[in-house]
């Protein structure tokens, strides 16, 4: 039977992989506390040092305030050793932003798209990208790769997208190539409401949750699903879009921004309301919470129709929170009628919540996954 032996160069990097992690964890920290924490001796830990520190992925760092020193050498990871950017396409915006192996956002740039064309956006990305390199001051280190979220379906083969309908020229296409061969990067494309739950997860109002679902009320409306701390794509790469649960339903459901305009015209018509075309979100609810009858009547069946879209995503998944996004989906008027409602139709209903990042949460998602990319890569790429 063939055996398989643990090479000195492979135990030198799997040594050193988890000296570099203990130090990521645990920053700023001494070689015994790395030895302490990876299980691993002290003259191993040092040899690995030697190597990470020549690499450029670990460097000397200052002891935590009030922290016996013993004379001790303190260490801590190169957040500059690479970058990472996140990229956030939507029907009226473009954002952006690049941050460091900390996770921490270096900068950041949001730019309104007069014209929500997949060409356009292109041609503007490489100008876009140069800009946060300056801003960030970090010219001279590399971008390990991009993450891109999209308003669609991003197909199996992980770059086509599908059921675009505000974004022109993209539907169909191939994306991600088209941007990694404009930047000359690697991108990870992916539908943007599921960047969103990623981001609610890595720093929002879902840390830590295994199972649970970000639904986006805005101009269209989405679901991302993660369960059992993984996010849940479906086979098509389709989960999470919600617009066809309605099919076949006579009654009209949609709680997205035109379908409330639409709703908030005929229920003013003829009526004493401060609600005027064309019929705004932020105007409806600011005149709700001004208690303008009308406008109350709307946010109420508002909140039915999103609970309407939550019962058979709690019904099939059972998650235990539900966290809402999105220019409309984001209203805290809206949590008392959906708990509610939900509370009256399942036997367990799961827990509402807004969202804790707002319009950063597709980015947020971006830079969380692409940061796990390329703190691997970085390592790969230093270890060959």
């Amino acid at each position: 039977m063939a055996s398989t032996r643990a090479t000195p160069p492979l135990l030198k990097r799997l040594n050193e992989r988890t000296v570099l992690e203990a130090i990521r964890d645990g920053a700023p920290i001494s070689r015994a506390e790395i030895a302490r924490r990876a299980g691993i001796s002290k003259p191993t830990v040092s040899l690995a040092l030697e190597s990470l520190l020549a690499g450029g992925l670990v460097r000397d760092a200052e002891p935590a305030a009030g922290t016996p020193t013993y004379g001790a050498r303190f260490f801590e990871a190169v957040p500059e050793a690479a970058l990472v950017l996140g990229l956030d396409l939507g029907a009226r915006f473009l954002r952006a932003a690049l941050c460091d192996l900390r996770g921490v956002v270096r900068a950041r740039h949001d730019v309104e798209l007069r014209a929500a064309d997949a060409d356009l956006v292109l041609a503007s990305l490489p100008a876009l990208v140069d800009g946060l390199v300056r801003a960030a001051g970090l010219a001279d280190v590399p971008i390990d790769g991009a993450v891109l979220g999209v308003p669609g379906a991003v197909d199996r083969d992980g770059d086509t997208i599908h059921l675009v309908a505000n974004v022109a020229g993209l539907d169909g296409r191939r994306f991600g190539s088209d941007v990694g061969e404009r930047l000359g990067l690697g991108v990870s494309v992916y539908n943007d409401i599921n960047l969103a739950a990623l981001g609610e997860r890595s720093r929002g109002a879902a840390r830590g949750i295994d199972d649970f679902a970000f639904i986006s009320v805005g101009t269209g409306l989405g679901a991302g699903l993660v369960l059992r701390g993984e996010l849940h794509r479906g086979h098509h790469g389709a989960a999470g879009e919600l617009d066809f649960a309605s099919a076949g339903r006579k009654e009209e459901i949609d709680p997205s921004a035109p379908a409330l305009a639409a709703l908030a015209e005929r229920a003013a018509a003829g009526r004493t309301t401060a609600l005027s075309p064309p019929y705004e979100g932020r105007d409806i609810f600011a005149a709700a919470a001004a208690g303008d009858q009308v406008a109350r009547e709307i946010v109420r069946e508002e909140a039915r129709r999103i609970a309407l879209h939550v019962v058979p995503v709690a019904a099939v998944t059972d998650v235990g929170l539900v966290v809402l996004g999105g220019g409309i989906g984001a209203n805290v008027q809206l949590l008392d009628e959906i708990r509610s409602l939900l509370a009256a139709w399942l036997p367990y209903p799961p827990r509402v919540e807004i969202s804790s990042l707002g319009d950063a949460a597709v980015l947020s998602g971006a830079l969380a996954v692409g940061l796990d990319d390329a703190l691997e890569n970085v390592f790969v790429k230093h270890a060959s």
